[in-house]
């Protein structure tokens, strides 16, 4: 199991964001363990304008991990990162034609 730290605040949607990206690309189960700044005026002053900052257990930080290259990157330098979720969020979807379509006289119509 992954026991990371993230810092965020209430209806932080970026901090929502990573902890998704987290336990989709993660190769193993994820605790997260959420350090609220707001009650802290010295967490604001340190992770305000940076959060969600996600820790590991070595203390080491990533700031605005919402982005996947980043993010994939820091998973992958610890040994966590699964590849094949990456590969499946990164590759174009196969074309899928819509639900619903039908061809008449060589037209495509939805519905």
């Amino acid at each position: 199991m992954i026991h990371l730290s993230i810092y965020t605040t209430l209806g932080c949607h970026l901090c929502a964001q990573l902890e998704a990206l987290v336990n989709t690309l993660a190769n193993q189960e994820v605790a997260l363990h959420r350090i609220e700044i707001s009650d802290d005026d010295a967490l604001v002053e340190r992770y305000g304008v940076r959060i969600p900052v996600l820790v590991d257990s070595e203390g080491e930080e990533l700031d605005r991990g919402f982005d996947l290259e980043r993010l994939s990157a820091w998973l992958q330098a610890r040994g966590w990162l699964d590849k094949a979720a990456l590969e499946a969020m990164t590759s174009p979807p196969a074309h899928v034609p819509p639900v619903g379509a039908h061809q008449r006289n060589g037209r495509r119509f939805l519905g």
